[in-house]
């Protein structure tokens, strides 16, 4: 029999209007990689927020080195070795590095907090384990990526020796996944036990040793990823055969939608541009697409083409019209759509329901209101075609607040509405980012049928797959200007790394067609 640290045996935990773990029983060996893959809402988040005692089971008993444990709150599951890096960060914006690793395990000498020895400990793991962080920098004023590290030197500085990894990887950049699926090798071979959950199918091949799959909050089965393949783990999890490839006929451009010409963008962290001469144009029946390393400019050039940011200077025109400095409204109501890259931030009211969110744009229609009250009706009966239409599963469906809804649902609930509103140019940022390869199948069948029906597409993405798969062509952003255009049929993925990373570059400084 083999020694599990780790026994989740036949839990249940349902909340209002739904039964999120029904039955499971999970069981983590010393020293593995265990992944939990499952749809969006599948219930991976909600078992291990159990383990981590932030919920309490209807029924079900957990075992640690097979005795069984009571975990109340996440006091007691640290008290066991237990950690958690949340999906969404649990750290202190204006807090630094070093206060958010110690906060809540703060060293002290007669009552006086003395972080010496603390910093010396967060160096030591930073280094042994390569998550090299300043621990002088405020948490606001640093990359997601090293967010995430801080998350993990949490854990590491506590000597969890079980670490559950929520969704890792939804924020980062591909070199940044690099870096954390070896660090989470090194882990495992110090002797750490990893729950690792994820959608991304080749990280599970890549890095787990065993995978459990839930679908819809049951249990599915749990199987060695040596001795099985994508396909089999894809249909398992979604309950049918999913395509990988996207079938697209060749695109049929016709008149320019969107036109930016020469568009700077300063920055708010340093004097130089983030964005500078920035010139393209997109055309209705294409899917043009904006690649590069994550934080080259692709966040400020959107945010000042939807008017979430200041343009310092240059044009955009949409359907001939100048937009440049126009407010979001206009823009939402003259037919651009936006899927915003932060769904937090841009993207819902946490605080409102599903059937708010799904008319936050349109409240003020004719449609939805009347004499300044909005119609309830109405609006529940657009929600609930959206929902269906899109798969977007919630606890007590249009009244559920959105807060508490999984992260892949919430980013369904804005695709869903951007999509249905009427638009000419649709501006898809990190669109699929969080979902389920069986969502992501769906999202870029529609994204493509949008793209056939005359809409104009203009897609950011970090996840080079998709890029290849989805766009018409390919914009190359580095250093906050457009190094190159090429055609996804005709070129590589090291090719687009060379413009990706600098090393080459086009000279033309206007990509129209």
């Amino acid at each position: 029999m083999d020694d599990y640290v780790i026994e989740m045996l036949h839990i249940t935990k349902e909340f209002p209007g739904i039964i999120a773990n029904d039955d499971i029983t999970l069981q983590l060996k010393k020293g593995e990689i265990h992944a939990l893959l499952g749809e969006n809402g599948a219930g991976k988040s909600t078992l291990m927020s159990v383990l981590f005692g932030l919920y309490t089971p209807e029924k079900g008993v957990i075992k640690k080195d097979g005795k069984e444990v009571t975990i109340k709150n996440p006091n007691d599951a640290t008290d066991l070795g237990i950690g958690m890096v949340h999906q969404h960060f649990m750290l202190v914006d204006i807090f630094s590095v070093l206060d958010n690793i110690i906060l809540g395990a703060e060293p002290s000498k007669f009552g006086f907090l003395t972080k010496k020895d603390a910093r010396k400990k967060v160096l030591a793991l930073s280094e042994k384990y390569n998550l090299k962080v300043d621990p002088d920098a405020l948490i606001e004023d640093i990359t997601v990526g090293m967010q995430q590290r801080v998350e993990i030197l949490k854990m590491l500085y506590r000597d969890n020796d079980i670490l559950i990894f929520d969704e890792p990887t939804a924020v980062l950049t591909p070199q940044e996944i690099d870096e954390l699926m070896k660090i989470m090798k090194n882990l495992a071979a110090e002797g750490k036990s990893i729950l690792f959950i994820t959608h991304k199918l080749n990280e599970i091949m890549e890095v787990a040793d065993r995978c459990t799959i839930l679908r819809r909050g049951k249990y599915i089965g749990t199987v060695n990823v040596a001795d099985t393949t994508k396909e089999e783990l894809s249909s398992m999890m979604v309950g049918r055969d999913v395509k990988f490839a996207v079938d697209k006929e060749e695109a049929k451009p016709g008149k320019e939608i969107l036109r930016v010409e020469n568009v700077c963008v300063k920055s708010k962290i340093h004097q130089n541009d983030s964005v500078h001469n920035v010139s393209f144009n997109v055309r209705e029946g294409e899917i043009v697409c904006i690649a590069g390393i994550d934080g080259n400019g692709q966040t400020e050039f959107i945010g000042a083409l939807t008017g979430l940011d200041d343009i310092s200077s240059g044009t955009i025109k949409f359907m001939g019209d100048d937009i440049t400095h126009k407010s979001i409204r206009y823009k939402n109501t003259h037919g651009m759509s936006h899927v915003p890259e932060d769904r937090h931030k841009h993207g819902l009211v946490l605080d409102y329901t599903l059937e708010e969110n799904m008319i936050l744009q349109r409240y003020f229609e004719p449609q939805f209101s009347k004499h300044g009250f909005i119609k309830k009706n109405e609006m529940r009966e657009y929600s609930d075609r959206l929902t269906e239409e899109f798969d977007v599963r919630s606890g007590r469906g249009a009244q559920t607040i959105v807060r508490s809804m999984s992260g892949g649902n919430q980013q369904k609930a804005i695709i869903a509405r951007e999509m249905d509103r009427e638009h000419k140019l649709l501006v898809a940022v990190q669109p699929t980012r969080g979902l389920d390869v069986g969502a992501i199948e769906y999202i870029h069948k529609e994204i493509v049928k949008q793209r056939d029906e005359g809409c104009a597409i203009l897609l950011v993405s970090l996840e080079l797959e998709e890029v290849m798969n989805l766009s018409d062509r390919i914009l190359v952003m580095h250093d906050g200007e457009i190094v190159g255009e090429v055609d996804p049929k005709t070129t590589t993925l090291q090719e687009l790394g060379l413009y990706m990373s600098g090393a080459k570059h086009d000279e033309r400084k206007e990509v129209f067609r």
